[in-house]
């Protein structure tokens, strides 16, 4: 990106950045505290094609958010890493898993299997974030949260094959 600053005498300042795809962003700011914003889809172009004023509080704002103050991406690679250890999976309980009949709570899924229910589906019901005394019966599907192997752990204590 090419920024230029220069002075608009009587005015105040002028700051022009083009981008490497030829747009270019105008910002003039004035000796009041006025700031004006243009946008030029083509940077030899006479005339913005968006144009709009925004007070001092709003061009902090505007900078803020460019800046991340509130909301920083994903680092890609950081997530495709997460994804490759978490997994998300809907688990059917059998009639012969020793879960039937239980609370969660008294499942003690999470310490038996390192897995966290997220959500239950029952029939035509669905439950997210089920709370600790929610029954879990045969045929219920359980939304759970783990790595690999806690999935894998909690699908064979659904399968009544702990």
């Amino acid at each position: 990106m090419k920024i230029t600053v220069s002075q608009l005498p009587g005015i105040g300042q002028k700051i022009s950045m083009k981008t490497a795809e030829d747009d270019m962003l105008v910002i003039i700011v004035h000796h009041t505290g006025k700031r004006e914003l243009y946008f030029f889809e083509d940077s030899d172009s006479e005339e913005a094609d968006f144009a709009m004023d925004l007070t001092p509080e709003e061009t902090r704002e505007l900078a803020a958010q460019l800046l991340g103050a509130t909301y920083q991406p994903a680092d890609i690679e950081k997530m495709r890493m997460f994804k490759r250890q978490i997994i998300v999976d809907y688990i059917k309980i059998k009639e012969k898993s020793s879960l039937v009949d239980k609370t969660i709570e008294e499942s003690d899924v999470r310490n038996k299997t390192g897995a966290t229910i997220i959500g239950i589906v029952h029939g035509d019901d669905a439950i997210a974030i089920p709370e600790t005394d929610t029954t879990l019966k045969p045929g219920d599907i359980l939304m759970s949260i783990g790595k690999e192997e806690q999935i894998s752990s909690l699908s064979k204590l659904c399968q009544g094959e702990e």
